[in-house]
């Protein structure tokens, strides 16, 4: 199964991320990276392995990078991956053990969340098929993410990635702007009735930082991990409240209210 599997990864200035991702894909005899015109090191990095095949793509959106990635695999499978994610332990077994019917179009994966290479005890990344059939499945938009529509049945893994993403906060604060602003159009353009009740509160504008303050600190447990656990559930807040703001710079760059016209009798007084 290993030898039917190309793991894709889109990069971006990944110079403190992908040194640790590539570490884990040794088992892979291809390894093709999409990069957006990296200006650090993420280029040498990738170079440092043979079996990476290195390309360049002016980044548009995400969508479209991952499938002018699956273009480039020639393996049935890919295994997509964001430089930040290491395979844990026991992956490769996993992988190495699979024996999927032809019915079967792709496997969803779940995450460990780190801090600082701790991983914490809950998070709030979703699983995400990532494991998949190259020619049953296509990225499709979706608000300021992307998702997988899969043309046939799907499974679940049972090892976990572990996501530990080593740059800088501020260019963490940057991204999140960048996604709060396409979050912010999508739930502006949807009526609340075709929303699940995430979205709903998140476009009250008042409810999704409290709420998910509180969710990730006493529901996913998180404030067990001490000042780990604080330093991401104040990121998932902070995320929210960047939201909060972008839906309010919609509400309040709408139509300005008229001047009120004088009546006839104010007129002639």
């Amino acid at each position: 199964m290993l030898d039917q599997i190309t793991p894709l990864i889109l990069t971006c200035n990944e110079e403190p991320n992908l040194a640790r991702c590539l570490a884990r894909l040794g088992w892979a005899k291809e390894i093709v990276v999409v990069d957006s015109l990296s200006t650090d090191a993420t280029k040498q990095i990738a170079a440092r392995h043979p079996q990476v095949r290195f390309l360049e793509r002016k980044f548009d959106n995400h969508t479209a990078q991952w499938n002018f990635g699956l273009e480039q695999c020639s393996t049935e499978w890919v295994l997509s991956l964001d430089a930040d994610y290491l395979l844990a332990d026991g992956f490769e077994e996993e992988l190495r053990s699979l024996a999927p019917g032809p019915e079967l179009a792709a496997y969803a994966v779940s995450f460990h969340y780190c801090i600082a290479g701790r991983p914490l005890r809950g998070t709030l990344y979703p699983p995400r098929l990532a494991l998949f059939r190259r020619t049953k499945c296509r990225y499709v938009q979706d608000g300021h993410t992307q998702l997988l529509r899969a043309d046939g049945l799907t499974a679940a893994l049972g090892t976990p990635i572990l996501h530990d993403d080593r740059k800088p906060l501020s260019h963490w604060i940057w991204s999140q702007d960048r996604y709060a602003k396409l979050e912010a159009d999508k739930l502006t353009r949807t009526p609340t009735s075709a929303l699940g009740l995430n979205d709903r509160i998140r476009k009250t504008i008042l409810l999704g930082p409290p709420v998910v303050l509180l969710y990730t600190l006493f529901m996913r447990g998180v404030i067990l991990d001490g000042w780990a656990g604080w330093y991401y559930a104040f990121q998932r807040a902070l995320a929210e409240t960047l939201l909060s703001l972008r839906l309010l710079e919609v509400k309040l760059s709408g139509p300005e209210p008229q001047a009120p016209t004088p009546d006839s009798k104010a007129v002639s007084g």
